[in-house]
This record gives C-alpha cells, structure tokens and sequence, in this order.
C-alpha cells in the first residue's frame, strides 16, 4: 500500500511539473515564457563572458542596486508628501517562504525516484542487459565525443535552451510536414536495427 500510494505520490507531482514545463514551452503564457526564456538566455550569456561567481556577484549588485533606490525613492516621497505608507517592500517581508516538513520531503522522494531510475538505466547499459540498447549507448556515448570537441558544455547548454523554447512551438506550426520526415528516419533506424541484429548472435536470440 505504500509503495502504491509514493508512486501516486510521484505521478502527481510528475504530472504538475510536465504541465507547467508544456505551458512555458509552448509560449502559452507569452509574458511568462518571455521572462523565464530571456532570464535564462541573458544567465547563459553572461556565463560565457564572466565567471559563475562574477555573474552572480553582478546579479545581487543588480537586484540589491534596484531595491535600495527604490526604498530611498518611496522614503523621499513619504518625508514630501508626508505619508506614512510603512516599508515599500512589507508584504513580501512578511511572506512566508519557508518549506514545510511535508513539501521537503515531497521533493526529496522525487528525486530519489529518478535518480534510483538513473542508476537502475545506466547499471542496465553498462552490463550489457540488452546487447542493442548498449550498442545504442556506445554509439550515442561516441556521437558524444565529436560533439564535445566542437562545442563546450556552455554552448550546448545555450543549444538546448533556445531548442526547447522554440522547437516544440515550431513543430506545432509544422506538425505534419515533421511527423512525415521523422517517419522516415525512424523507418531508416529500423531497418539499420534489423541488420545489426540479425548479424550479431547475441542479439539474434534475444529478439527471439
């Protein structure tokens, strides 16, 4: 029963997180997207210019450069004006933004979840369980290598990014026309497949 109720537990969690990546993904909200997209594209930039401690000492500069004129702005104004509004800033200091016991624990058996998947997956290729999803692993492990020496993991990160920003939105756009190529592919895969096995004894019988 509990082992029932932790994997509920992680499907609804799972499913919260996907429906709010497909909303930000697919620009369904174009001012929340626009924010997150260009926070992280301004964040990854500047990565590549300073370093991560000179970026994030610059992005507290610029957090605490905007809070503290603000909060001399709005005293000026209540000494001219003679009001007596409080802290500008009150309400969010007053919100509560601490992790209860449960939500703690929450997030902790998710990624205990995919982490012992991870493992579980990797253990699975390593030790060659399947002959084919090894070879699979090896060849996508060496595609890696000439990737690597092209671009540094900065660079790909940007890559990816910008990809999932503006990919899934094209192939909505362009659904059917993609959906017929990547039929295509898969069709080619397939049959590249079908001869790696039928020439490797191994992965003969387990096909059988």
């Amino acid at each position: 029963m509990q082992a029932t109720a932790d994997s509920t537990k992680m499907d609804c969690v799972w499913s919260n997180w996907k429906s709010q990546a497909i909303d930000l993904l697919y620009w369904r909200d174009i001012k929340q997207t626009g924010v997150v997209f260009g926070s992280c594209l301004l964040l990854l930039l500047s990565l590549t210019q300073f370093s991560v401690v000179s970026v994030v000492a610059y992005l507290a500069l610029a957090a605490l450069s905007a809070t503290i004129s603000f909060r001399i702005y709005k005293s000026v104004l209540q000494a001219v004006q003679k009001t007596d509004e409080g802290h500008p800033f009150k309400a969010y200091l007053e919100l509560e933004i601490t992790l209860s016991q449960e939500q703690i624990q929450k997030y902790t058996d998710c990624l205990q979840f995919y982490v012992n998947n991870t493992l579980k997956e990797l253990r699975r290729l390593f030790l060659v369980q399947d002959l084919v999803d090894s070879l699979k692993f090896a060849v996508l492990m060496w595609l890696l290598t000439y990737v690597g020496a092209l671009f540094n993991g900065l660079t790909l990160l940007l890559m990816a990014v910008v990809s999932m920003f503006t990919l899934p939105v094209v192939y909505v756009k362009h659904q059917a026309q993609i959906d017929q190529y990547l039929g295509l592919v898969r069709t080619h895969i397939n049959a590249v497949v079908a001869k790696i096995q039928a020439k490797i004894p191994g992965a003969k019988r387990h096909a059988e």
